[in-house]
């Protein structure tokens, strides 16, 4: 592993990329080096605005596999950001060659990330007020809801993937790299994603992965917003009719769930209105 620099920002690699290309988008304010996906990111000042630049084909320091398996999966990935746009999905600009590798470019979203691997900023929104709280569970469900409509399967969806500005309150979507069009089936054994958002199917290689894998993982995430993944009721904060639901949602026995994102939400508000 080394260190490089650009823009007086030090970073790790594997072995030394040369990063030169970025000159063209502007300069450098944030590496985002942690990631295990194979890319490496960027935070620039550009005459336009500020961007976010994903890019593969860097020898990262989190990433084991081949540099050009990253840019595969990143080429895909921008047809994925193009068909599911959404007031709440970071806004995509354009995906194209870049130095040796391949890139995505975005408007800049402000916020703080809700992944556990932010500490300080996952700490920022676990305190944020419940009433802040259901506006970020309610702009995830308006998006996963649109991802099924749009025929769609989230994959590898997870705290981390959840941004939010507590001064606009606006919830930002930043990561759907491994989103799949319906149908689609488990073809992997684990698949992609953190443990923690993941069903059963997403297990068990041959498994069908659907709307109500992600009500699944709509549940979940309703519980790691205001209980920070706990399941124990006395810790939930919006009563025993909420928090049922989301026990429904997070079923292991599909049949148990919720039969699509949109019966979910349904249920949701109902209990949301009788508190």
């Amino acid at each position: 592993m080394i260190t490089q620099t650009i823009n007086g920002i030090k970073f790790k690699m594997a072995s030394y990329h040369d990063l030169s290309f970025l000159e063209d988008y502007g300069e450098v304010f944030k590496v985002f080096d942690d990631q295990d996906s194979g890319n490496i990111c960027f935070g620039v000042d550009s005459p336009e605005g500020r961007l976010f630049i994903k890019y593969a084909g860097a020898p990262t320091a989190e990433y084991s596999g081949a540099p050009a398996d990253a840019i595969m999966r990143l080429k895909a990935s921008a047809e994925i950001y193009h068909k599911l746009s959404h007031p709440a999905l970071i806004r995509f600009r354009e995906a194209r060659s870049m130095g040796t590798g391949y890139g995505l470019v975005f408007d800049w979203a402000e916020g703080e990330c809700m992944g556990r691997m932010y500490e300080d900023s996952h700490r920022k929104i676990m305190a944020l007020p419940v009433t802040e709280k259901l506006g970020i569970f309610a702009a995830v469900t308006d998006f996963l809801k649109h991802t099924a409509a749009t025929g769609f399967t989230a994959v590898d969806f997870y705290d981390g993937s959840i941004m939010y500005d507590p001064v606009s309150r606006k919830t930002t979507i930043c990561d759907i790299d491994f989103f799949r069009p319906q149908p689609t089936v488990n073809d992997m054994g684990r698949m992609w994603g953190s443990s923690r958002f993941m069903s059963p199917e997403e297990y068990e290689k041959g498994a069908q992965l659907d709307e109500m894998t992600n009500v699944f993982t709509l549940g979940q995430t309703g519980f790691s917003i205001f209980t920070d993944s706990s399941y124990d009721p006395a810790a939930f904060p919006l009563g025993k009719g909420c928090y049922d639901v989301l026990m429904k949602a997070v079923s292991p026995e599909r049949e148990k769930r919720f039969g699509s994102i949109a019966e979910f939400e349904a249920a949701w508000k109902n209990e949301i209105q009788r508190r």
